[in-house]
């Protein structure tokens, strides 16, 4: 298994962080890795939102099936992994005076043929590094966003 836990403060305050983040349609115009997100139905938010994300990192591309399993309205999104990679992820965002603190938690399962804990292992400072990226992009994209 592999754990990853990543940070960013943010000058927005969590309603407007929360404002970006609950769209998850949008979640491929900051996250590098993900390359497409297809809906299973026709909930776009909360608990039970199902869909696929077509994923890339370097030469692999998997598609990750996920559903929200937590919404806490403003504050926290979670979600459960059941593609090749298992897993539970969430996003916790922590009022940080004027302006927001956004973890990002993720516990994936690689499978055996995938060298199971070693490819965890290895994979995790490139999961790291793309997903930093990942929240820098989220930081400018609300920079840029005059509301």
């Amino acid at each position: 298994m592999s754990s990853i836990v990543i940070e960013v403060t943010l000058s927005q305050s969590p309603p407007q962080v929360w404002d970006e983040l609950r769209h998850i349609e949008r979640h491929v115009q900051w996250m590098s890795d993900a390359v497409r997100i297809d809906f299973h139905g026709e909930q776009r938010e909360g608990v039970g939102t199902s869909f696929d994300c077509l994923t890339r990192v370097g030469p692999f591309t998997t598609t990750d099936v996920m559903t929200i399993t937590r919404w806490v309205e403003g504050a926290v999104m979670g979600v459960e992994h059941r593609g090749l990679f298992r897993g539970r992820g969430e996003f916790d965002l922590t009022p940080l005076g004027r302006g927001t603190r956004l973890t990002w938690r993720e516990e994936l399962h690689f499978p055996w043929w995938f060298a199971g804990p070693i490819g965890a292992w290895c994979a995790r400072p490139v999961l790291r590094l793309i997903w930093r990226r990942n929240l820098q992009n989220l930081s400018r994209r609300l920079a840029a966003d005059p509301s």
